[in-house]
């Protein structure tokens, strides 16, 4: 009787162990299955976590760009179209590995690789260190123009004068002229206030006319091939056409019109100064001049404007009004008063209205900032029979160096600098250039007026680099653009076509032609040359001083 207990119970005990370990067990595993969803959910959706964050920065900043102010997005507007890297094609391998192989390199070489590849060569040219150099820290003295502040009152100024002061320093300039159609202005002392002309103004330094990096350069530009025409009057002085342009908030700028073909080659048997100035001459010398970075030409944007609406009907300017006539073409015409080219046997004249011009922005008034006209040296002579001293003279650049203001300071090499600009585009009418009077001799040469530029592509003017030639000096940063601009990658040609391309007129046709383009690679090319004979014969042909 003993014995079946026994084997009852024994069996009752090894069935309870056993549901109690399938228990256990049970509960290990359901333990286990909710970590495992837990590892493996977290994986998946923290990726996913990461584009979010990435996509709402990006909205963030189309959002920012797209708030801009108009006149920088239509300046952006004119910039050369690039293709986004989103919408860039890729062959694909099918090789899998491969494709994933090439999928981590390009991780591992994204940033500087990706950008330079996408980057144009204008864009690669411009972020080049030689075109990012420091500059000198700019003092008080060195800006041209300043806003009137507290800090500069006179302490024993009179009640009337502070009081006078108290509304400059609030820098409350109100146009009540709306009536005479200009836009009724209430400018304060913030820049966002302020129309580009007068940003440009007062941007101008001691070294340069503007900083290339500085946004109102295209909000300039832009503006000039915009705004409406308030006025035309004709430019006193000179010996050809130019009208001066005015805009509704007080801004104003040069037009100089379209008188020839872009593509017709001056003639040979014409002196230098018998040429017509050209509308496209002048908007490419302030393109090149950017691309050496001298920044010393206003900028200047070429605009097709209507004749009759936009200077025969608006003008108040008599005796250029007295000038219209309707050609036998039925062409609207105009020739204006000036010295030598202001007659019916030179008009100007529109298609039938439509004319093409270059518009250059104004610079400060004189009677805000004076200018000092200097003769240069190299000047010719402007006489069909006699030649000046340096074309005599093998040693002129001896008798230039010591006489004041080139004996000292960098006013030698900045005339070489202009020297290689005019050569570049074969512009022979240097005989002046200015400078502010604010700076004296510290300070850049306006490369102004070159409406002569850009004549002939067939042939040279080498006594255009006499300058150079005669003093073998030349500035250092200078020479290192030049070589830049010869090699291949950043080839002179290909920049300023890309450059020209931003220019409004290049819908119109091309605003210099594949001529032109090619003879500033051949004439960077003779430049170098000049420069290695240089300095075979001379130990300090660079110039070290800072660019200014």
């Amino acid at each position: 009787m003993i014995k079946p207990s026994l084997g009852g119970s024994t069996r009752s005990i090894y069935l309870g162990l056993a549901c109690l370990s399938l228990s256990l067990h049970l509960l290990l595993a359901f333990f286990c299955l909710s970590v495992l969803q837990t590892a493996c959910v977290l994986p998946t959706s923290s990726p996913a976590s990461t584009p979010t964050r990435t996509n709402s920065q990006h909205s963030q900043s189309i959002s920012h760009s797209s708030s801009s102010s108009p006149s920088s997005a239509a300046s952006s507007s004119r910039k050369l179209p690039t293709i986004p890297r989103s919408e860039e094609h890729h062959p694909l391998s099918a090789n899998t590995s491969s494709d994933a192989t090439g999928t981590r390199k390009k991780r591992i070489g994204a940033g500087k690789g990706q950008r330079v590849k996408s980057l144009s060569k204008l864009e690669e040219l411009f972020k080049h260190p030689l075109y990012n150099l420091p500059r000198p820290q700019l003092q008080d003295d060195d800006w041209l123009l300043r806003l009137k502040t507290n800090e500069h009152g006179s302490d024993g100024e009179s009640e009337e004068e502070e009081r006078e002061d108290a509304v400059l320093d609030e820098s409350q300039w109100h146009s009540a002229s709306g009536q005479e159609g200009y836009d009724k202005a209430a400018w304060t002392s913030k820049a966002e206030t302020h129309p580009p002309w007068l940003r440009f103004h007062l941007g101008i330094s001691r070294w340069e006319l503007y900083d290339r990096k500085d946004p109102i350069v295209a909000q300039l530009t832009h503006y000039l091939a915009t705004q409406r025409v308030l006025g035309a009057v004709q430019k006193t002085g000179g010996t050809q056409l130019k009208l001066l342009m005015s805009f509704p908030n007080h801004g104003q700028a040069l037009l100089k019109p379209m008188k020839q073909s872009r593509d017709a080659e001056t003639d040979v048997n014409l002196f230098y100064f018998s040429d017509f100035e050209r509308h496209n001459a002048e908007i490419a010398a302030f393109h090149l001049d950017r691309l050496l970075g001298f920044n010393r030409i206003p900028p200047v944007v070429g605009r097709l404007i209507n004749v009759t609406s936009e200077v025969r009907e608006i003008t108040s300017d008599k005796k250029l009004a007295r000038t219209f006539f309707t050609s036998p073409a039925g062409n609207v015409c105009f020739y204006g008063v000036c010295e030598y080219y202001c007659s019916s046997e030179h008009p100007v004249c529109g298609r039938p209205h439509e004319l093409e011009v270059s518009l250059a922005a104004m610079l400060p008034d004189l009677s805000l900032a004076p200018r000092r006209s200097w003769r240069s040296p190299w000047r010719r002579s402007y006489s069909r029979n006699k030649l000046a001293q340096w074309q005599k003279d093998p040693a002129y650049c001896d008798t230039v160096k010591q006489k004041p203001p080139y004996s000292e300071g960098t006013r030698l090499v900045d005339l070489i600098d202009m020297a290689v600009l005019d050569f570049l585009m074969s512009n022979m009418d240097r005989h002046h250039y200015e400078t502010f009077e604010k700076f004296g001799n510290e300070t850049f040469l306006l490369h102004l007026d070159n409406g002569r530029a850009f004549g002939r592509h067939s042939q040279d003017e080498p006594s255009i680099l006499v300058p150079l030639q005669q003093c073998c000096r030349i500035r250092r940063t200078t020479l290192l653009r030049l070589r830049i601009l010869s090699l291949p990658a950043f080839r002179l040609s290909d920049v300023m076509r890309e450059s020209l391309l931003s220019d409004p007129l290049a819908a119109v046709a091309p605003v210099l032609s594949e001529p032109h383009l090619s003879a500033l690679d051949r004439r960077l090319a003779a430049v170098l040359q000049l420069v290695e004979v240089c300095e075979q014969h001379h130990d300090d042909v660079i110039n070290d001083d800072w660019e200014g």
